[in-house]
This record gives structure tokens, C-alpha cells and sequence, in this order.
């Protein structure tokens, strides 16, 4: 005892203290533990979803960079955006003037940041800044300096806007310095080619995108003033964080905000039996040759594609057409041709269908997506072979080879895609690879052909031609685009690379009447061969396409010139089914005026360098580009429009607030497709561990001190 007393100072204390007053303490003592025991229990709970929810962000493709809300609400926009479209349509080019409102709803200054799609062949030319009654017409720079003009004058409190080109289908417009409680609206002018088909005309006009796939390899920090986006760059997608807008459900935005008022305008120089639509409800008002459309009510959402179509009444429908205009002294003419609609032999074919089933084709996109593979099963015949290929993050064939179109095949075809289901990401490569190094059927003399269905939600586009242009050999590749927003960029240029054919389906009502024109179409090309001479005194090669390619059931040849009077004669001339050789003059004498194709034959000529380049493994001739940008006043891959006003507005002690607007999840497609502005991060989970680590410390001192006392 006098030993214990001796070497333990605790003990020696403990008889310094009256009895009651020990168990006072040691009452305490445990409350505190209980209390530090229930917190340490509660921050475990509080702790694991946080952890669960980091550790699942940490599982996504390396390419794929979600920046999810950890909060059950997230803070809406402050600004509010509201676009107006207004459309005219003459001959074979319509021009249309987008006007997009920002209001700035916050009591701070704001700059908005908004990524949008354009239909895939729009060249935009024209940028207009309008703030109160003043209107600022925006000009055309090289991109780079471009943006030192936009960040110059951001800085220094002016008005300004920027636009710049990230695709051919995609943009970014920039807006500086929007007072609070303010409306700023930037007009964008842009101009596209009407496309035409079995006797139909047809404009799309695209409000929203589906999330883009980003694979590849994280490679670095996204710049901060630039980054717009969900996505950081990749090694096969170096811009993925400008081309990746928050995607948001309509319930996310102000209930003014994201909508959208449309007006057409269609003259057309023939009369018109209908006027429709997939997409929309629409009026239209017919008068002659004239007609104008209008969505029925005011405002509709910007959550799909705006599909206008158009039918000459029957014996009306044009098989050739020649537009001129004038332009700084130049003369242009664009030609239209449509070639004879024969019908050939019936080919025996080898036919791959490859069906895109990523996360993006949940909801009715996989619908759709399933719909159209079992109706290309059915127009298989005795004699034909084929095979199923589906990817998402890994591709998978049906069968190691293709196969005859005999019944058992083809049930278990069809098995196999009622079974179907969307999920995981988008790596097209993998699965064109697949299908392309495939083993042929063991018989002679098959047409290889390629159904690729998809709803193109890709970043890395421009690889994936290169893929398809390298590795198809006598393959042609026909897309079929899927969903309420495809990626149209990539389904034409997919198909123009595959030597075939593109359709897109809006909804699953139109199925059979689409894939019933795009199947026939398969069949054969109606023209082979295709030869076209211009008068001698214009130059060949300032035609574009330099190089057109086959003709396919029901679609015209258009050709653009530069250096072209309306004079003389144009021949058309190529191989029909059978071999038989057929031609056609078009009199230039007889154009009709046009305005617009000065810009057409630009962007068509900034293209074909662009493709060049791609073919020949080399960088674009970025000089030649800009200068015919300038000249034309079209943007480029390597030019924007930018707009400043002078007068500064926004006090120097006044901050800048920056909002990426996000884009409405498209219509159709399920909730795991949203992509929301990261408004948490992982400090909550920092934070809960760091307390608790002082809950752990503060029990072993508390424990201690009990073993003291």
C-alpha cells in the first residue's frame, strides 16, 4: 500500500479528495463519455454516405469527370435564358436570326457562360449585342485574339459578347458584365442547308444535346476562366471541359427560363400539299407558294430538336434546281439534281448491325434504338447474312461470325435485342473494331454493309471518322440516329466517311417510315461514277463537294461554284444500276437569285481543308482558313465573334459573378443522364472526419483521466 502511495501521484491525490466529491466527477466523467459516444456514432452515420458517395464518383471512367450535387436541392441559375428563333427558307438554304435573352435575376453582376448545339451545317455569321436600346454588331477575329478582346473588356466593366465555334454543331456564347436585375440579348445570325429526300424537305433546328461520352485519360487541368463544363480534358478529348455543358431537369430552372418561341417562314417557289412535324405541335398558314409555321402556344421547352417537314403537292416536286447571287464582285451558283429513280438488283448482302446501348440510349432512346434493329431484322432475305454487335463500355457480337438469315438465327437475333438494356459509357472504337475485323461469311460476292445505331453522345468525333475511314474497306456504314437530340454532326459525317447513307428517328411512332426509306435506300445506289462539268470558264476545283459521292434513292446532288456566271450549261452524268451510263443538262441561264451562298461555298470549302488535313495526318492550313473566315465573315474552327461596347458599366468595387448555364436533359431520357454544377464538395466529408478524429482523441483523454481517477 505505502508502495502504491509512493510510485503513483494519482493515488496520493485521490486521498486529498472527499468521497463525494470523487463520485460527482466520476458522474460527470460518464456522461461525457456517453455524450462523446453517441456524437462519435452520428458522425460515423453522417459520414458514409458522404464516403459512399465519394467512393462512387471515384469508380467512374477516368474520362468521365461527374460533378454531382451533394445536396438534395441545388441553388438555381441566377440567370434566366429565353431564345427566339425566326427562320426564313429560300430554295435550298434557310437563314435564321437566334435571339437569347440573359436576365440577370441575383443583386450581383454576372457573366453567363452557355454551351449550345446548331443544326450540324450551320455557318453563323453574324454576332448582335443588345443592351437597353443599344445595339452593338459584333465582329469577326482570330479566336485567340478573340478572346483577349472578350477578357479585356470583362475586366474592365464593358458590355460584351463572344462567340466561338467548339464543333460544327457546337458553340459557347460568352456575355459580360450583366447588371443585376438587367436583360442582355445577343442575336446570333446563321444560316443552314434544307435537306431534301424522297420528294421531302426537311429543317431541324436542335435547343438541347445529349451528355457527350469523354474517353480517354485525364490529362490535365481545365483551364479556370474557360472551363464551362462537367468534363476535364482527356488524351482523346483535350477539350472534353468546353464541350460539356450541366445537363438539368425543366423543374431544376426558374419556370421562365429555357424556352424557346419559333416562327418559319417558307417560300419555296412551288406550292406545298402539307406542312408537319415529329417534334412539336405546330399551325401552319399555307397561301400559294408561301407559308408560314408557328408552334401552337407561346413558348415551348428547349428540351428537343424543332423538326419541320414540308411536301410539294404531288407532280410538283422538283428533280433539278440552279440559284445564283453576286457577291463583292464574285459570282456563285449552287445546282440541284435529283437522279432517276430506278430501281436495280436485288443485292445479296452481308449486313452488321452495331447498336449503341451507353448509359445516353436509357429511357425511349433504347426503345427507339430496339424498334429499329428488329425492323432491319425483318427486311433480311433468303441468302443474306448478318450479325448483332452492341457496345457501351465494352462491345459484344452475337455470334463470332456473321451468320445466315434463316429462322432459328433470326430468333435468337431477335431474343437478343428485346434483352437489351442501356447502361455503362460510350466506346464506339472498340465496337467499330469489332465489327470491322469481323471474318467474312464464308460466300463470294456479298455486299458488305454497316446499320450503326446510336445517338452519337461522343467528344471524340473527329478519331472515330478516321477509324471508320481506315478500317470500313468495302464496308459502307449507314447511321440511324436515335433520341429527341442526337448528335447529327456525327451521324452525317459518319456515314459521308462510310460512303452511305444517315437517318434520324424522332420518336418511336416513325420507325418503319423511316428506316423504310433508309433500307430501300440500301438496296443499291441509283448513281455510281458521278462526273459533274461546269461551264469551261469556271474552275472544277472551287466546286464543293470537289468530290461528290454516290447517289443514293431519292437524294439530290447539290454542288456549290465559285467563279461561275449564270451561263451555259452544267452536266450531270454517272453510272446507273446494271452499268448503263446517264446524264443530264442543267441550263445556268434560267438560276434564280439567292443570297447566302457565298457563305455555303466558304463553309463547304473550310471543311474540305479541314478534311485534307485529317486524311493526310497533317494540322489544318489555319492561315488559309482564317483569311477565308475573314473574307466571308463566317466563323471557323480557329475564328469567333466578338462584341464590345464601349462605355464601361460596372463599378471597379463591384465584383463579377460567372454561371455556366446548363442545357435541359432531353426529352425522353432518364434521370442518369444529369450532370449538375458541382455545389458541394468533398470539405463535408473532410470536415466530418476531422471531427471525428477530435471525438476519438477527446474519448481516449477522457478514458485516461477515468484510469487516473
Amino acid at each position: 500500500m505505502l508502495l502504491t502511495l509512493f510510485t503513483n501521484p494519482a493515488a496520493r491525490a485521490d486521498l486529498c479528495v472527499p468521497r463525494p466529491l470523487k463520485l460527482v466527477a466520476r458522474k460527470k466523467l460518464r456522461i461525457a463519455e456517453g455524450v462523446s459516444l453517441w456524437l462519435a456514432v452520428l458522425m460515423m452515420l453522417f459520414v458514409h454516405p458522404l464516403y459512399a458517395e465519394a467512393s462512387d464518383d471515384s469508380q467512374e471512367d477516368a474520362g468521365q469527370l461527374y460533378l454531382m450535387n451533394g445536396q438534395s436541392t441545388w441553388q438555381q441559375p441566377a440567370l434566366i435564358l429565353n431564345s427566339d428563333f425566326k427562320v426564313q427558307v429560300s430554295g435550298l438554304l434557310a437563314q435564321t436570326q437566334l435571339t437569347r435573352e440573359f436576365k440577370n435575376t441575383s443583386d450581383q453582376w454576372q457573366e453567363g457562360v452557355f454551351v449550345f448545339p446548331l443544326p450540324d451545317k450551320a455557318t453563323v455569321y453574324g454576332l448582335v449585342m443588345t443592351v437597353g436600346e443599344r445595339r452593338v454588331v459584333g465582329r469577326i477575329e482570330p479566336k485567340a485574339q478573340a478572346r483577349k478582346t472578350y477578357e479585356k473588356a470583362k475586366a474592365a466593366g464593358q458590355h460584351a459578347a463572344m462567340a466561338e465555334q467548339q464543333r460544327p454543331n457546337l458553340f459557347t456564347s460568352r456575355i459580360a458584365n450583366i447588371p443585376p436585375g438587367e436583360t442582355v440579348s445577343v442575336e446570333m445570325h446563321f444560316q443552314q442547308p434544307v435537306s431534301y429526300r424522297q420528294g421531302e424537305f426537311e429543317l431541324r433546328l436542335p435547343t438541347t444535346l445529349t451528355p457527350r461520352y469523354m474517353p480517354g485519360e485525364v490529362v490535365a487541368e481545365a483551364p479556370k476562366d474557360w472551363h464551362s463544363g462537367w468534363a476535364m480534358p482527356t488524351d482523346q478529348v483535350p477539350d472534353a471541359h468546353e464541350i460539356s455543358p450541366f445537363t438539368v431537369r425543366p423543374e431544376d430552372v426558374s419556370p421562365q427560363s429555357h424556352r424557346a418561341t419559333f416562327t418559319l417562314e417558307i417560300e419555296g417557289g412551288f406550292p406545298l400539299a402539307e406542312v408537319t412535324s415529329p417534334s412539336h405541335s405546330l399551325h401552319a398558314d399555307i397561301d400559294g407558294t408561301r407559308v408560314t409555321v408557328k408552334p401552337e402556344g407561346d413558348r415551348f421547352l428547349m428540351n428537343k430538336d424543332v423538326i419541320v417537314r414540308w411536301r410539294p403537292v404531288a407532280g410538283r416536286e422538283p428533280t433539278a434546281a440552279v440559284f445564283y447571287q453576286q457577291w463583292q464582285g464574285q459570282d456563285f451558283l449552287m445546282a440541284m439534281v435529283l437522279p432517276p429513280d430506278t430501281t436495280g438488283p436485288v443485292l445479296r448482302r452481308e449486313l452488321q448491325f452495331v447498336i449503341d446501348t451507353s448509359g445516353s440510349m436509357a429511357g425511349e432512346s433504347m426503345v427507339q434504338a430496339r424498334k429499329a434493329l428488329l425492323r432491319g431484322l425483318d427486311t433480311l432475305r433468303p441468302g443474306d447474312y448478318f450479325n448483332v454487335v452492341q457496345f457501351n463500355s465494352q462491345a459484344h457480337a452475337l455470334f463470332s461470325q456473321p451468320v445466315p438469315a434463316e429462322r432459328h438465327y433470326l430468333a435468337r437475333a431477335r431474343h437478343y435485342v428485346h434483352n437489351l438494356q442501356a447502361d455503362g459509357g460510350t466506346e464506339m472504337a472498340g465496337a467499330l473494331s469489332l465489327a470491322m475485323n469481323m471474318d467474312k461469311a464464308p460466300v463470294e460476292a456479298l455486299v458488305q454493309q454497316m446499320v450503326f445505331i446510336t445517338d452519337g453522345a461522343v467528344g471524340n468525333e473527329t478519331a472515330l471518322f478516321e477509324t471508320i475511314r481506315r478500317g470500313l474497306n468495302d464496308r459502307r456504314m449507314f447511321t440511324v440516329g436515335i433520341g429527341s437530340a442526337p448528335n447529327m454532326h456525327f451521324l452525317r459525317e459518319a456515314a459521308r466517311w462510310g460512303r452511305g447513307e444517315y437517318t434520324a428517328i424522332h420518336s418511336s411512332g416513325e420507325v418503319n417510315q423511316a428506316l423504310n426509306k433508309l433500307f430501300s435506300a440500301m438496296e443499291a445506289p441509283v448513281l455510281t461514277d458521278l462526273e459533274v462539268r461546269w461551264p469551261s470558264h469556271g474552275s472544277e476545283s472551287n466546286a464543293v463537294p470537289s468530290k461528290p459521292g454516290d447517289l443514293f434513292r431519292g437524294r439530290p446532288l447539290v454542288q456549290a461554284i465559285q467563279g461561275v456566271p449564270a451561263a451555259g450549261e452544267m452536266e450531270v452524268s454517272g453510272k446507273l444500276p446494271g452499268g448503263r451510263r446517264w446524264s443530264t443538262r442543267l441550263n445556268l441561264n434560267h438560276a434564280e437569285p439567292a443570297t447566302g451562298l457565298n457563305r455555303h461555298w466558304a463553309r463547304g470549302r473550310i471543311d474540305e481543308l479541314m478534311d485534307a488535313a485529317s486524311l493526310n495526318g497533317e494540322s489544318p492550313d489555319e492561315s488559309h482558313i482564317i483569311k477565308l473566315s475573314m473574307v466571308h465573315q463566317v466563323m471557323s474552327p480557329f475564328t469567333s465573334f466578338v462584341a464590345v461596347e464601349e462605355q464601361p458599366v460596372r463599378p471597379t468595387y463591384e465584383d463579377l459573378e460567372s454561371e455556366q448555364l446548363p442545357t435541359l436533359l432531353p426529352a425522353g431520357s432518364q434521370s442518369g443522364m444529369l450532370r449538375y454544377p458541382q455545389t458541394a464538395t468533398f470539405w463535408p466529408l473532410l470536415s466530418a472526419l476531422g471531427l471525428l478524429g477530435l471525438m476519438f482523441a477527446l474519448a481516449v483523454a477522457l478514458l485516461n483521466r477515468r484510469v487516473a481517477l
